[in-house]
This record gives structure tokens, C-alpha cells and sequence, in this order.
């Protein structure tokens, strides 16, 4: 957990940040963990982190459009020395509050804040900023983005007591117990909606986040109008054919690991993941998406981030990292049977 003393520290920026940019990782996590630091402020802009494994040097244009004076970085363990650059040589204060297991930048200017580095836990972001915030009413939002990071946090009963038709009655607090959440119950599927929401273009993402900055309540996005139209329409745009594939790996099961990969306009791999894994969480589970001849992967399982990156040693160019039980991985799709053989060597030896 982050120290009292971070917490009040970033506190303290928020409140200096007049005209803050928030660059977010592209998923519930990162998306919650906006919102409520938005909502906190009711200020800012956010920009969802769409490339892959680094923030890059693309996005400090947004920095430049904005005419932003200062920077927020949430739930993105890797940030591109050339984007960190380019914030530095303009003199803007930047914060980053990440979870994931990486070292620390070596920058002194940055403000960076991970509870790793405190006492080697990885809550997520989203349960920090919710610390940060300390916004009861904003209570569902930072449960959306927790238990879709595999957490039912501290203050799930107060949620559950408050929102008793959305929640699953007194889940385990484990991985398997959000999970129990996420697929089990109307904070779920909102967490779904809002999730796919990430997957469409970027003017409709736009909107979304202009709308979920002003949501009174999680029954907003449930009730079909106007505002979520958009938004409830690309969910069962994205639902039809994550159910498909669902079905496509659940067929794939061998042993000890289920490894599927597809293709298409969009990609849902950590969707995909996390469901399999909880329908089946004696399994490995490998979920690739290509495109344009590389592979993006989420891998999930136990040790599988030390596993991950012993499988990917011998393959030129590929990059992974994440969580104990949860990460990524990316690599050109030539190397996949490669990838395919080294994982399957390694998990039979565990």
C-alpha cells in the first residue's frame, strides 16, 4: 500500500494541477483510476494508452494540444524515455502511480508512487486512487476497476450494502472471488460495458469519458438513452463476438495449458483470459491476438510472469512483463510456435 505520506503528496498535486493531462492504461484499471481522480478535481483531460508495451513519444502531442500543466501517469509500468524527455524539457510536473513489479525510474524529477516498492503488494490503481480520492460516492467506480484487476478490496461491503442488487453477496477475497464478482453480477456487466466502451473509436471513446465523468450512479450506463446509446451499442457489438471466442477457447483445453490465439479489429485478449482462467483455474491460459504479423499476448497462471519471461529469452525482439499470476507479452508472430514449444517445456517442468 502507498504510505500516508504519499498519498497526502499526491494529494498535493492534484490540487496544484490546474490543467492536468491523465494518461491511462487501456482498461478498466487504468480507466476507473482516471475517473475518479477527475471526478476528485473536476478538472483535467484523459487519454487512454492504446500502444503497446510503452507510453510513447506519440502522445506528448496530446501534452502540447492541451497546453496541459502537468502529468498524470496511471497503471503503465513502461514509459518511453523520449515521452519522458520531451515532459522534462518543457518543465511540466509529471506524477506516475503504477502497481506492477519494475523498477523504478531513475529520473529524480519524476514523482513516482508504487506500492511494490513499499511492502511488495500490487493493489491496483484504481484501490489507490479510491485511497486518494476518498470519494464515497464514487465507491462503485473504484469496485469496477478492482475487481476487474482480480481484487475485492476493503470496502466492498460498504458497496455492497450501498448498491445490494449490484453486488455478489460476500465473495472470498481472493483473485477467484473478484472474478466471482466481475462474471456474476451487475457491477460486472457494467464493468464489461465499460470495458468494451475503451474498444471503440476514438471520438466515441471520447464521449464516454465526458459521460462517465458526470455519471450520478452506475444505473446511468444500464439505462439506455441518448448519452449511452453509443456505449451500450458497441457492448453488444464486442459481447457477440467474445462469447464466440470464449467458445473457440474453451475447445482448445490440453492438459495443463489452453493456448488459443485469433484475429479481428479489436482485441479483447485479457477479457478472454481472465474468463477461461476462472472457468478453469488448474489450466494455463494463453490468448493471442494478430495483427498486422505480431502477436499480442496475455498469459495467466501461477508464476506465469516468471515463466513468461524465461519463454521468451530466445526470441528476437519480444517483450513481456506484468504480474505474478497475470501478464503480457509481445512478439513478431513467426516466433509463436517457438513461444508455443518453450511454454508448454516450461509448465510441464513446474
Amino acid at each position: 500500500m502507498l504510505t500516508e505520506k504519499q498519498i497526502n503528496e499526491i494529494r498535493e498535486h492534484l490540487e496544484k494541477a490546474q490543467n492536468p493531462i491523465f494518461f491511462f492504461d487501456n482498461d478498466n484499471d487504468g480507466l476507473t483510476s482516471y475517473l475518479q481522480l477527475r471526478r476528485h478535481i473536476g478538472r483535467g483531460k484523459g487519454v487512454p494508452i492504446r500502444s503497446f508495451p510503452d507510453l510513447n513519444a506519440d502522445y506528448f502531442r496530446r501534452v502540447k494540444e492541451l497546453n496541459s500543466d502537468y502529468v498524470f501517469i496511471l497503471d503503465k509500468p513502461i514509459v518511453s524515455d523520449e515521452f519522458l524527455q520531451q515532459v522534462h524539457e518543457d518543465n511540466i510536473p509529471l506524477v506516475w502511480i503504477d502497481h506492477h513489479d519494475v523498477e523504478p525510474p531513475k529520473q529524480e524529477w519524476i514523482n513516482y508512487y508504487n506500492p511494490f516498492h513499499n511492502d511488495k503488494t500490487s493493489e491496483p490503481v484504481s484501490y489507490l486512487c479510491y485511497k486518494i480520492t476518498n470519494k464515497k460516492e464514487d465507491i462503485w467506480i473504484a469496485i469496477i476497476g478492482c475487481i476487474s484487476d482480480a481484487l475485492v478490496p476493503d470496502f466492498y461491503e460498504e458497496f455492497q450494502e450501498k448498491y445490494p442488487e449490484l453486488a455478489k453477496d460476500n465473495p472470498e477475497k481472493s483473485p477467484t472471488g473478484a472474478f466471482d464478482v466481475l462474471f456474476n453480477s451487475e457491477i460486472g456487466k457494467i464493468a464489461r460495458i465499460l470495458d468494451f466502451s475503451l474498444k471503440d473509436s476514438i471520438t466515441n471513446v471520447v464521449k464516454m469519458l465526458k459521460f462517465m465523468s458526470e455519471a450520478k450512479s452506475p444505473y446511468d450506463i444500464l439505462e439506455e438513452d441518448s448519452r449511452t446509446k453509443q456505449i451500450l451499442a458497441k457492448y453488444y457489438e464486442i459481447n457477440e463476438k467474445y462469447q464466440s471466442l470464449l467458445n473457440e477457447a474453451r475447445s482448445q483445453s490440453d492438459n495443463k495449458l489452453i493456448f488459443f490465439t485469433y484475429g479481428g479489429p479489436f482485441s479483447i485478449s485479457a477479457n478472454l483470459a481472465n474468463r477461461i482462467k476462472y472457468e478453469f483455474p488448474e489450466k494455463y491460459v494463453v490468448i493471442g491476438f494478430k495483427k498486422e504479423g505480431f502477436v499480442n499476448i496475455s498469459l495467466r497462471g501461477i508464476n506465469i510472469r516468471t515463466i513468461t519471461l524465461e519463454a521468451i529469452k530466445d526470441i528476437p525482439n519480444a517483450t513481456g512483463g506484468g504480474h505474478k499470476m497475470a501478464t503480457g507479452a509481445r512478439m513478431a508472430e513467426e516466433y509463436l510456435p517457438q513461444f508455443k514449444e518453450n511454454l508448454q517445456k516450461l509448465i510441464d517442468s513446474q
